[in-house]
Protein backbone atom coordinates (compact mmCIF):
# COMPACT_ATOMS: atom_id res chain seq x y z
CA UNK A 1 0.00 0.00 0.00
CA UNK A 2 2.68 2.43 -1.17
CA UNK A 3 0.23 5.22 -0.80
CA UNK A 4 0.65 5.52 3.10
CA UNK A 5 4.24 6.06 2.13
CA UNK A 6 3.62 9.86 0.43
CA UNK A 7 0.04 10.62 2.32
CA UNK A 8 2.15 11.72 4.97
CA UNK A 9 3.82 14.21 2.92
CA UNK A 10 1.09 15.22 0.46
CA UNK A 11 -0.43 18.78 0.32
CA UNK A 12 -2.64 18.65 -2.53
CA UNK A 13 -5.44 16.21 -3.26
CA UNK A 14 -5.53 13.80 -5.10
CA UNK A 15 -9.27 14.35 -6.34
CA UNK A 16 -10.78 17.25 -7.68
CA UNK A 17 -13.98 18.40 -5.65
CA UNK A 18 -15.69 19.62 -8.97
CA UNK A 19 -15.85 15.77 -9.62
CA UNK A 20 -15.76 13.82 -6.66
CA UNK A 21 -18.24 14.37 -3.91
CA UNK A 22 -17.84 13.50 -0.51
CA UNK A 23 -20.11 13.38 2.48
CA UNK A 24 -18.68 12.37 5.89
CA UNK A 25 -21.22 10.45 8.18
CA UNK A 26 -21.02 10.42 11.57
CA UNK A 27 -23.03 9.40 14.74
CA UNK A 28 -21.97 7.37 17.90
CA UNK A 29 -21.88 3.36 17.20
CA UNK A 30 -25.88 2.39 17.06
CA UNK A 31 -27.16 5.62 15.58
CA UNK A 32 -28.24 3.79 12.26
CA UNK A 33 -25.58 5.35 10.17
CA UNK A 34 -25.17 1.71 8.25
CA UNK A 35 -28.89 1.90 7.64
CA UNK A 36 -29.38 5.51 6.21
CA UNK A 37 -26.12 5.44 3.91
CA UNK A 38 -27.65 1.58 2.51
CA UNK A 39 -30.74 3.85 1.39
CA UNK A 40 -28.53 6.90 0.45
CA UNK A 41 -27.08 4.65 -1.89
CA UNK A 42 -30.31 2.86 -3.29
CA UNK A 43 -32.12 5.86 -3.73
CA UNK A 44 -29.06 8.50 -5.32
CA UNK A 45 -26.46 5.68 -6.61
CA UNK A 46 -23.93 6.98 -3.75
CA UNK A 47 -20.93 4.55 -3.45
CA UNK A 48 -20.94 3.93 0.33
CA UNK A 49 -18.00 3.24 1.83
CA UNK A 50 -17.46 2.12 5.80
CA UNK A 51 -13.92 2.58 7.33
CA UNK A 52 -14.42 0.31 9.99
CA UNK A 53 -15.93 -2.14 7.14
CA UNK A 54 -12.68 -1.69 5.44
CA UNK A 55 -10.51 -1.90 8.52
CA UNK A 56 -12.79 -5.36 9.21
CA UNK A 57 -11.65 -6.50 5.83
CA UNK A 58 -8.03 -5.60 6.08
CA UNK A 59 -7.41 -6.90 9.36
CA UNK A 60 -8.80 -10.63 7.76
CA UNK A 61 -6.85 -10.11 4.54
CA UNK A 62 -3.90 -12.84 4.17
CA UNK A 63 -0.53 -11.20 4.33
CA UNK A 64 -1.90 -7.84 5.03
CA UNK A 65 0.99 -5.53 6.87
CA UNK A 66 -1.76 -3.92 8.88
CA UNK A 67 -3.51 -7.09 10.16
CA UNK A 68 -2.80 -7.35 13.59
CA UNK A 69 -2.29 -4.00 13.92
CA UNK A 70 -5.83 -3.24 13.50
CA UNK A 71 -7.45 -6.25 15.38
CA UNK A 72 -5.30 -4.67 18.51
CA UNK A 73 -7.02 -0.98 18.40
CA UNK A 74 -10.62 -2.63 17.27
CA UNK A 75 -10.61 -5.19 20.32
CA UNK A 76 -9.70 -2.12 22.43
CA UNK A 77 -12.07 0.39 21.40
CA UNK A 78 -9.44 2.62 20.02
CA UNK A 79 -8.36 4.67 16.91
CA UNK A 80 -6.39 2.77 14.29
CA UNK A 81 -3.31 5.38 13.10
CA UNK A 82 -4.95 7.57 10.33
CA UNK A 83 -2.54 6.98 7.30
CA UNK A 84 -3.68 3.22 7.34
CA UNK A 85 -7.51 4.31 7.06
CA UNK A 86 -7.38 7.07 4.72
CA UNK A 87 -5.10 4.80 2.56
CA UNK A 88 -8.09 2.29 2.67
CA UNK A 89 -10.24 4.71 1.82
CA UNK A 90 -8.48 6.80 -0.75
CA UNK A 91 -7.65 2.61 -2.61
CA UNK A 92 -10.98 1.95 -2.05
CA UNK A 93 -12.39 4.99 -4.07
CA UNK A 94 -9.56 4.58 -6.77
CA UNK A 95 -10.85 1.60 -7.26
CA UNK A 96 -14.91 2.45 -7.93
CA UNK A 97 -13.63 5.17 -9.86
CA UNK A 98 -11.18 3.14 -12.18
CA UNK A 99 -14.25 0.42 -12.36
CA UNK A 100 -16.59 3.08 -13.61
CA UNK A 101 -14.08 4.33 -16.11
CA UNK A 102 -15.14 7.93 -14.57
CA UNK A 103 -13.06 10.63 -12.96
CA UNK A 104 -16.70 11.72 -11.14
CA UNK A 105 -17.92 10.37 -7.91
CA UNK A 106 -20.12 10.58 -4.98
CA UNK A 107 -19.07 9.09 -1.57
CA UNK A 108 -21.00 8.25 1.79
CA UNK A 109 -17.29 7.91 3.94
CA UNK A 110 -19.27 6.05 6.94
CA UNK A 111 -17.84 5.90 10.69
CA UNK A 112 -15.10 8.42 9.60
CA UNK A 113 -13.13 11.03 10.42
CA UNK A 114 -13.47 9.80 13.88
CA UNK A 115 -10.64 12.30 15.10
CA UNK A 116 -9.87 15.64 13.93
CA UNK A 117 -6.40 14.89 12.37
CA UNK A 118 -7.94 12.60 10.48
CA UNK A 119 -10.40 15.28 9.15
CA UNK A 120 -7.65 17.80 8.08
CA UNK A 121 -5.50 15.14 6.10
CA UNK A 122 -8.55 13.65 4.48
CA UNK A 123 -9.01 17.33 3.11
CA UNK A 124 -5.44 17.84 2.55
CA UNK A 125 -4.38 14.61 0.64
CA UNK A 126 -7.64 13.40 -0.72
CA UNK A 127 -10.47 15.82 -1.29
CA UNK A 128 -12.05 18.16 0.85
CA UNK A 129 -15.65 16.89 2.06
CA UNK A 130 -18.72 18.78 0.72
CA UNK A 131 -19.96 18.21 4.74
CA UNK A 132 -20.47 15.74 7.41
CA UNK A 133 -24.17 13.99 7.89
CA UNK A 134 -24.14 13.61 11.74
CA UNK A 135 -26.96 10.88 12.47
CA UNK A 136 -27.42 12.20 16.03
CA UNK A 137 -28.72 9.87 18.73
CA UNK A 138 -28.95 9.59 22.78
CA UNK A 139 -26.61 6.75 24.34
CA UNK A 140 -29.02 4.98 26.09
CA UNK A 141 -30.84 4.58 22.75
CA UNK A 142 -27.41 3.30 20.87
CA UNK A 143 -26.68 0.71 23.12
CA UNK A 144 -30.15 -0.68 23.75
CA UNK A 145 -30.31 -0.89 19.50
CA UNK A 146 -25.98 -2.34 19.45
CA UNK A 147 -27.12 -4.93 22.62
CA UNK A 148 -29.71 -6.00 20.12
CA UNK A 149 -27.99 -6.42 17.38
CA UNK A 150 -24.86 -8.04 19.08
CA UNK A 151 -27.47 -11.04 19.52
CA UNK A 152 -27.27 -11.60 15.70
CA UNK A 153 -23.86 -9.84 14.60
CA UNK A 154 -21.28 -12.04 15.55
CA UNK A 155 -18.92 -8.77 15.93
CA UNK A 156 -16.82 -9.31 18.40
CA UNK A 157 -17.04 -5.53 19.56
CA UNK A 158 -21.14 -5.86 19.94
CA UNK A 159 -20.88 -6.34 23.79
CA UNK A 160 -21.34 -3.86 26.70
CA UNK A 161 -17.84 -3.02 27.57
CA UNK A 162 -16.80 -2.71 23.67
CA UNK A 163 -19.99 -0.42 23.73
CA UNK A 164 -18.86 1.62 26.62
CA UNK A 165 -15.39 2.08 25.43
CA UNK A 166 -16.79 3.04 21.77
CA UNK A 167 -19.17 5.64 23.02
CA UNK A 168 -16.48 7.37 25.21
CA UNK A 169 -14.04 7.42 21.95
CA UNK A 170 -17.13 8.76 20.13
CA UNK A 171 -17.19 11.62 22.77
CA UNK A 172 -14.21 12.42 22.85
CA UNK A 173 -12.57 12.07 19.71
CA UNK A 174 -15.29 12.54 17.06
CA UNK A 175 -17.48 15.28 18.53
CA UNK A 176 -14.30 17.54 18.29
CA UNK A 177 -14.84 16.43 14.53
CA UNK A 178 -19.05 17.32 13.84
CA UNK A 179 -17.86 20.90 16.14
CA UNK A 180 -15.26 21.95 13.50
CA UNK A 181 -17.20 21.44 10.82
CA UNK A 182 -20.34 22.88 12.38
CA UNK A 183 -18.56 25.98 12.92
CA UNK A 184 -17.85 26.41 9.02
CA UNK A 185 -21.53 25.41 8.94
CA UNK A 186 -20.61 22.43 7.14
CA UNK A 187 -22.77 20.05 8.83
CA UNK A 188 -26.00 18.45 8.75
CA UNK A 189 -27.17 17.36 11.67
CA UNK A 190 -30.07 14.24 11.99
CA UNK A 191 -32.32 13.47 14.76
CA UNK A 192 -31.56 9.51 15.02
CA UNK A 193 -34.17 8.61 17.24
CA UNK A 194 -36.95 8.25 15.35
CA UNK A 195 -37.49 4.70 13.20
CA UNK A 196 -35.71 4.06 10.37
CA UNK A 197 -38.26 5.76 7.44
CA UNK A 198 -38.87 8.98 9.43
CA UNK A 199 -35.04 9.36 9.76
CA UNK A 200 -34.96 8.65 5.71
CA UNK A 201 -37.07 11.43 5.48
CA UNK A 202 -35.51 13.91 7.39
CA UNK A 203 -32.14 13.31 5.56
CA UNK A 204 -33.45 13.56 2.00
CA UNK A 205 -35.06 16.78 2.49
CA UNK A 206 -31.93 18.26 4.60
CA UNK A 207 -29.69 17.10 1.09
CA UNK A 208 -31.71 18.48 -1.40
CA UNK A 209 -31.17 22.07 0.06
CA UNK A 210 -27.26 21.26 -0.58
CA UNK A 211 -26.91 18.97 -2.92
CA UNK A 212 -28.43 18.73 -6.79
CA UNK A 213 -29.80 15.15 -6.51
CA UNK A 214 -31.78 13.02 -9.03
Amino acid sequence: MSTIDNLKDRTTPVFSPEDVTVIFVLGGPGAGKGTQCERLVARYGFAHLSAGDLLRAEQNRPNSEFGELIRTHIRNGTIVPMEVTIALLESAMRQILDDASTKKGKFLIDGFPRKLDQALKFEEAVVPARFVLFFDCPEEEMERRLLERGKTSGREDDNAESIRKRFRTFVETSMPVVEYFEKQDRVVKIDARPEPDKVFEATQAELAKRLQLP
